[in-house]
């Protein structure tokens, strides 16, 4: 296999298995009682945990981005070439798409099923901007900061506080939003309700990228080392 196959299956694996995770986990908590509140703290830690284990994991191989947000101001930031960048997202969401499959197979839930779950609010869009925008402000920034080696622990983190804060549950990545069309389950959102994420999420990126420019504002890193260094030759 060749080394950019290589970058392009860890994305496919890397995202399905954080949307096992994120299915998973709601599947679970939703199923064993308790308030909402506490359901939904255990769910955000469980994600965060698990996101930052996968970024280690997958991380040498691809750079662990798991959302095309990231791959996406990874090219802006003159990291990817195009060509990358549509197999990094490609990769992404056929992963997050099996992902989602996978937990609802684990919970006897239909294979796919389309969402009704509506989550449409003026506060949830406004929610989906905020939680991209500080997630790539906290990827970007702790890269040209110089300190890549704790992205993993940074983001788990970061998501699992978004997860809490933001009325939307900080989806702040597309594959995700899209994939969760296909569960009826705690986690799911209905295609309309997805259409108002995606925008959102666009916004908060673009915010992102202009906050990322300005406050470090040297050159970005070779391609490939957003998250955790690696060798982009695979070698």
């Amino acid at each position: 296999m060749t080394p950019r196959r290589r970058e392009y299956l860890a994305e496919g694996l890397g995202t399905g298995l954080l949307l096992m995770v994120v299915v998973g986990s709601g599947a679970m908590v939703s199923g064993l009682g308790g308030s909402p509140s506490t359901a939904l703290f255990a769910h955000a830690v469980v994600v965060g945990a698990g996101i930052a284990a996968i970024i280690v994991a997958v991380g040498p191989v691809s750079g662990a981005h798991l959302n095309p947000v990231v791959t996406l101001v990874e090219w802006r930031l003159g990291g990817l070439e195009g060509r990358e960048v549509v197999g990094y997202v490609g990769a992404q969401l056929t992963g997050a798409v099996v992902g989602v499959a996978v937990g609802n197979l684990m919970f006897g839930l239909p294979v796919v099923a389309v969402s009704p779950t509506d989550r449409i609010g003026a506060g949830t869009v406004v929610a989906e901007v905020a939680a991209t925008f500080g997630l790539v402000l906290v990827v970007f920034g702790a890269v040209r900061a110089g300190r890549a080696s704790i992205v993993p622990f940074a983001v788990g983190a970061w998501v699992a506080a978004a997860i809490v804060a933001t009325s939307s549950t900080g989806f702040a990545n597309p594959a995700v939003t899209i994939a969760r069309e296909f569960t009826d389950s705690y986690t799911g959102i209905a295609p309309v309700s997805a259409l108002w994420f995606l925008f959102g999420e666009a916004v908060g990126a673009g915010f992102g990228l202009l906050a990322v420019r300005v406050l470090h504002p040297h050159h970005p890193p070779p391609a490939g080392e957003l998250l955790v260094p690696h060798d982009p030759e695979g070698e």
